[in-house]
Order: C-alpha cells, then sequence, then structure tokens
C-alpha cells in the first residue's frame, strides 16, 4: 500500500553550472539557484513559509560556521521565512528537500524552499580536499581506514597522494566488491564511459568530453582499481527547489510542469556485518520509498545516483532493485543504464562528470530528474520518462554510509 506522501509537487527548480567557480561565492551561487527556482515555480518570494539551507564548505572553508543560509538569502528578501541550516555530509542536499517536503506535508506551510551549496575549489587544493575527512569518524579514521581494506583481502597497490579520503574508501569497497562477485576494471571503466558520454548533452556539467573505456583504464590512477575519470571532481555549484502542497499548486499557470514527490525517504546507517548486504543502507533506503510510492524497481524509468566513484554507481544500482545484488558490472557493462538502455541511470553525467559540489549534489539530482519528468532534457532526454529515482548519500560510518537518501517522483500527466 502506498504511503506517499500526501499531495506533494515540486513547482521549480534551478541549479547553476557545476565547475571551477573561482570569481564567485557561495552566497553568490546560492542565490542565482534559488533565483532561478523561484521564477520556474513563478512563485513570489513571500510565498515561501521555510527555507532549508545545506552547506558544507562555508563552515569548514569560509569560517561561516553557525548562520551561512542567513547570511547568504538575506539580500534576496527572504528573511520573512524561518530558515534552518543543514549539514549531512554528502547528502546536505537531500536531506534538505526531505525537510521541506515533510514541513509542507506537515502543512506548516503552502510552500518551502531547499537549498544546497557549496564551493570546494580553492587556491590552497588540500585544503578543500581537507573538507571530506570530516564526514568520517575523526577520532576513528585509521581503524576505519584499516577494516575497510582488511575487506578486500589485500592492500592496494599505491595510487596518487592528491585524492579525498573517500577515493580510499571506495577504491576498498570496489576490491571487496571485485573479490566477492568477480566485478572487473572493465566494468567501472563502462560506468564512467557511459556518465562522459552523458554529460556531453548537459550544459551544466563540468566535464562535457566524452571518453572511451580505453582512455579511462590508461588514465592516471587514484586508488586501484579507481583512475581519474572514474573518480568525482572537486566542485563548485548551487541547485535549489520549491517544494508546494498539490492543492495549492493546482490553480498555478506552471501547474502542468509540476513533479510529483512520490517518496522521500531518509535513513541512518547500521551496524551490519559485510555480509548482510541486504542491510546495506542504500537498499533500506531504496525499501522505504518504494513502500511509500507504492512502485517497484521495475517501474523506474530513469535514475540519478550517487556516482563519487564508478564504483559507487555499481553499488547503488543493486541497492534499488535494478538489477541482482554483485550483479551491477555485468549489468553496466551491458550497456542497460546508458541513454536508450533498460533503465537509463545518470543522465545528467553523475558525479563523475557533472561534478560534486557536496551539499549540492541531491538536489542537482532532483533538477535533472524534474527536467526529465518535463520532457525537457533536449539531446540526454529519456524517452516516456514518468517515474524516477533519486539516490544520494552520505559520509562513512564503519563500513557504509551515514545517512542514505532515495527521493522518488512521477510526471503530473
Amino acid at each position: 500500500m502506498s504511503t506517499a506522501p500526501d499531495g506533494v509537487v515540486i513547482l521549480g527548480a534551478g541549479c547553476t553550472p557545476f565547475g571551477r567557480h573561482t570569481d564567485r561565492s557561495a552566497s553568490d551561487l546560492a542565490q542565482q539557484a534559488v533565483t532561478e527556482a523561484l521564477a520556474d515555480a513563478r512563485v513570489s518570494r513571500d510565498e515561501i513559509g521555510a527555507v532549508f539551507y545545506a552547506t558544507v564548505s562555508q563552515k569548514a572553508l569560509d569560517g561561516q560556521h553557525m548562520i551561512p543560509g542567513q547570511v547568504s538569502l538575506r539580500p534576496l528578501g527572504l528573511s520573512h521565512a524561518p530558515l534552518v541550516n543543514v549539514e549531512n555530509a554528502c547528502a546536505g542536499g537531500a536531506s534538505a528537500l526531505w525537510l521541506a517536503v515533510a514541513h509542507v506535508r506537515a502543512g506548516l506551510s503552502e510552500a518551502a524552499l531547499a537549498v544546497g551549496v557549496d564551493k570546494l575549489v580553492c587556491a590552497d587544493a588540500a585544503r578543500g580536499l581537507a573538507v571530506f575527512d570530516g564526514a568520517l569518524d575523526v577520532h576513528r579514521r585509521e581503524e576505519t581506514l584499516a577494516g575497510l581494506r582488511a575487506l578486500s583481502g589485500a592492500e592496494a597497490p599505491a595510487g596518487g597522494s592528491d585524492r579525498s579520503v573517500f577515493m580510499d574508501v571506495y577504491a576498498s569497497l570496489a576490491r571487496a566488491h571485485m573479490r566477492r562477485f568477480g566485478t572487473t576494471r572493465e566494468q567501472l571503466a563502462a560506468v564512467a564511459a557511459k556518465n562522459h558520454a552523458h554529460s556531453v548533452h548537459n550544459p551544466y556539467a563540468q566535464f562535457r568530453k566524452p571518453l572511451t573505456v580505453e582512455e579511462i583504464l590508461s588514465a592516471r590512477e587514484v586508488a586501484w582499481p579507481l583512475t581519474v575519470p572514474m573518480c568525482s571532481p572537486v566542485s563548485d555549484g548551487a541547485a535549489a527547489v520549491v517544494v508546494m502542497r498539490a492543492e495549492t499548486a493546482r490553480s498555478r499557470a506552471g501547474y502542468a510542469r509540476a513533479v510529483r514527490v512520490l517518496a522521500s525517504a531518509l535513513v541512518s546507517g547500521g551496524d551490519r556485518t559485510a555480509d548482510q548486504v541486504e542491510q546495506h543502507i542504500g537498499r533500506r533506503a531504496a525499501l522505504a520509498a518504494y513502500e511509500q510510492a507504492g512502485i517497484a524497481p521495475g517501474d523506474v524509468d530513469v535514475a540519478e545516483v550517487h556516482d563519487a566513484t564508478a564504483f559507487g554507481e555499481i553499488q547503488q544500482i543493486e541497492n534499488l532493485g535494478f538489477c541482482a545484488i554483485g550483479d551491477g558490472g555485468p549489468w553496466s557493462l551491458s550497456g542497460a543504464g546508458a541513454l536508450g538502455g533498460t533503465l537509463p541511470v545518470n543522465p545528467s553525467g553523475g558525479l563523475e562528470s557533472r561534478g560534486h559540489p557536496v551539499s549540492a549534489t541531491g538536489l542537482a539530482q532532483i533538477f535533472e530528474l524534474v527536467t526529465q519528468l518535463r520532457g525537457e532534457a533536449g539531446a540526454r532526454q529519456v524517452a516516456a520518462a514518468r517515474i524516477a529515482a533519486a539516490e544520494n548519500g552520505g559520509g562513512l560510518y564503519g563500513i557504509e554510509e551515514a545517512v542514505a537518501s532515495v527521493t522518488i517522483l512521477g510526471g503530473i500527466r
């Protein structure tokens, strides 16, 4: 039985291009995304009843720890609305959306705004990469990393040194998957090649150059088995969405372009063992979302998943039930997740190619899926897309993400 959020729609969405915005502040990027989302929704600022604002970099890099959202959005005339600052690692944007949906669903406001922004590119690259260190238990860092390495049964060959700690995390998880299920580097490269091909058609993407499997395999190693094109870059960007009660939205001129929120699930990591793959946080988030929406994995037409690395996509398509656990590599190599395939995944180019400004990522996924369900994605459009799924994860605690979100969206028509 469906327990979908009653009558909640996304009426508008906005997103900046992702990339290196060295001449712009995080506040400037957030203001652009919000202004575009409000214009897309045809909603005035005064109609917004609450704002949920996600960021990491404004705190870690700018020192704006306490009131980043207020500082960024007061100039837009949003001071009438209560604003809650949100931090939930790479799932900050999805968490802001979850809060906005819950707020409107509870009847506290007719409309709410979810915003995600991060500006991680800085002159001192090591300082930007160090931001990611806080997304795992800082008091048990070495113990955590050693435990992940042990899952693969072998130490990794040496890779590059200029990387986020999460590239080592994903490399360990990838090696464990390879050992257990026979996943190959060619399958990882196929995921990356697909996403880089998709981003060619995305004007918001950080990288828009296609790469072959061979080019990806021969690229500079980051942490074995991962090469640079298999990994998400450091990025700047912002995204925002306007959530509104469906009954209120029906009288609006833009309602024909609204997108229904069929499910919004947010779950915390658990203390499962490595063998308990069915208890993975991503799997639990997916099952919760499917139950809310009253659908099955086979009903999904298009998906955006958290491919911080190519392995991340393989893991999450398994958790979402698009294929059996352990079959994500062969499924990806078959082309099933490409545009024109059985179930296109990451038509935006994903984190690997669209970019990954942490707190903006979850809402950029929603921006892409709203665009798809409206039939406005141009050359990257998934034909006849009616149901879409977004999976966004964040942080690491133990052997899995600390938080995961799965959102299910449906077209109005």
